[in-house]
């Protein structure tokens, strides 16, 4: 990477974000969003265990869904691995994994209800994409010495199961368990959409103003990902697997007649399924990108903008709480626990609070998804800097994070902020969800008027955008070489 081109790309992003943000709604509307914040941290100080008699059934339930899902998702996705070279493979998983989860949630739920399948699939479907994406990827950069060394009359199954997966399995299974905190994070803000998870009665406390109540579950929540890797053992996993799909829940029968209604009516242009024809079909296209995609374009594309901006900026400033360079072992200890509440607090749920707290704008929204990617962005960041040797005469202070640090790993800080613009970019769509106008609440606004067909195409548009930035995103990428496989991100 030359330092002229990296340092080019940086004012380029800045310069947008600030453009972006004279565009942005960024006003605090309540009234007194400081005593309710206030309120909000004597709960987490003092939170309130006492009333939380179903804390322990919706872990369950939490963990159920997630172990579900990502085992489901890793399943597909590795065979989907298996024949990632074709373009209809790549393709195919691309378009999945575009959408964000709760997209998909609000898909199932509206032929399975509040059934198990419901949460289940919105965990999977997404996942297959990722895990056949990064499957691929680590198959690929196998060492492929042992499968030369075969015979020539191998098989080719053969040759796969002992000599390409024996030197891949190590990556496998730690990008798996890194796609199991995801999923953990996923499963639990299905609840804001009934599923019966720990977000499910997040909310419910927070509307009744139960700050204790809040407190003490995302106590809970946090404890349950810290301490994921004491108790997800590779022993007990079978168990776990078992026992998951017992621990869902029963939920609402399925009425099979409005699957089938759904897919041969509902989601079909109402013009034609009124018989309108092809040009009335025509105008109603016109009327949904006129009126709701492409303001819900622009305002996900401010939003994303000015978030990934901040992003990095939060990152630059936190990499030195968990950095050996900057830190004794008490102050890295207090910033890894920072880091760690950070990169855990999914970015719904923190907008959803920040919302309750601040009014309905991008404010919230902006700050939600840049605490927690620039939580996980700096914990990155500050790993890679703790492999740097500096000199015995390195200056100390700001001088050593200036020119002694922040520029030896910087190349790795624009190539993990470009990997995590994209998923800024669903989650900025998904927040819609809250009442910010991005593409989201349109999408919710069509399922509660239950015009079905109006929201596939919203969605299809997110899917779309998303692969654009993504490969976007791939591009510059490649004009830096700046390298960055999501497998770094799960080590």
């Amino acid at each position: 990477m030359k330092p002229a081109s990296a340092l080019r790309t940086t004012l380029v992003f800045v310069a947008i974000g600030l453009v972006c943000l004279l565009f942005a709604d960024i006003e605090i509307t309540t009234i007194n969003p400081w005593q309710e914040l206030g309120r909000l941290g004597l709960g987490l100080i003092a939170p309130d265990f006492r009333a939380l008699d179903y804390v322990a059934e919706a872990l369950l339930r939490t963990v159920a869904f997630a172990f579900v899902g990502v085992a489901l998702g890793a399943a597909g996705g590795f065979l989907l691995a298996l024949a990632f070279d074709w373009y209809l493979v790549r393709a195919g998983c691309a378009f999945i994994r575009a959408i964000h989860e709760l997209f998909w949630a609000l898909i199932f739920l509206q032929f399975f209800g509040l059934h198990p399948l419901t949460g289940v699939l919105a965990i999977a479907i997404p996942f297959a994409g990722v895990f056949a994406k990064v499957y691929a990827e680590i198959l690929d950069e196998a060492d492929k010495s042992a499968e030369k060394a075969l015979a020539g009359g191998t098989a080719l199954l053969s040759r796969f199961v002992y000599a390409r997966i024996p030197d891949a399995w190590v990556h496998l299974v730690s990008y798996t368990a890194y796609r199991l905190e995801c999923g953990l994070r996923s499963s639990a803000i299905l609840g804001f959409v009934g599923m019966p998870t720990l977000g499910f009665y997040l909310q419910s406390s927070f509307m009744q103003g139960q700050y204790g109540e809040v407190g003490a579950l995302l106590i809970v929540f946090y404890v349950l990902i810290a301490t994921l890797r004491l108790w997800v053992r590779p022993l007990l996993l079978p168990l776990y697997l078992i026992a998951a799909p017992f621990l869902l829940g029963s939920g609402l029968p399925i009425i099979w007649s409005n699957v089938s209604r759904f897919f041969t009516q509902d989601i079909i242009p109402s013009p034609l399924r009124h018989g309108d024809g092809w040009l009335a079909a025509w105008d109603w296209l016109l009327n949904i990108l006129t009126h709701q995609a492409l303001p819900g374009i622009w305002s996900t594309l401010v939003l994303t903008q000015i978030a990934l901006v901040v992003t990095g900026a939060l990152t630059l400033a936190a990499y030195p709480l968990v950095s050996r360079h900057f830190t004794g072992r008490l102050g890295g200890t207090f910033g890894h626990v920072l880091l760690v509440i950070a990169r855990s607090t999914p970015e719904y749920l923190l907008a959803y609070i920040l919302l309750q707290l601040w009014g309905p704008s991008m404010l919230p929204a902006i700050v939600a998804l840049s605490i927690h990617n620039g939580g996980i962005i700096g914990h990155l960041i500050g790993r890679h800097s703790n492999a740097l040797t500096l000199r015995a005469d390195a200056p100390h202070g700001l001088n050593r994070y200036a020119y002694e640090v922040t520029p030896r790993v910087y190349g790795n800080f624009l190539a993990f902020l470009l990997y995590r613009w994209e998923i800024i970019m669903r989650e900025t769509a998904i927040l819609g969800i809250l009442g910010i106008a991005t593409l989201g609440f349109y999408v919710d606004a069509a399922m509660e008027d239950i015009r079905f067909d109006v929201a596939m195409v919203l969605i299809l548009i997110t899917a779309l955008l998303n692969i654009g930035v993504d490969a976007l995103a791939r591009l510059i990428r490649r004009r830096l070489h700046l390298r960055t496989s999501p497998v770094e991100v799960a080590q």
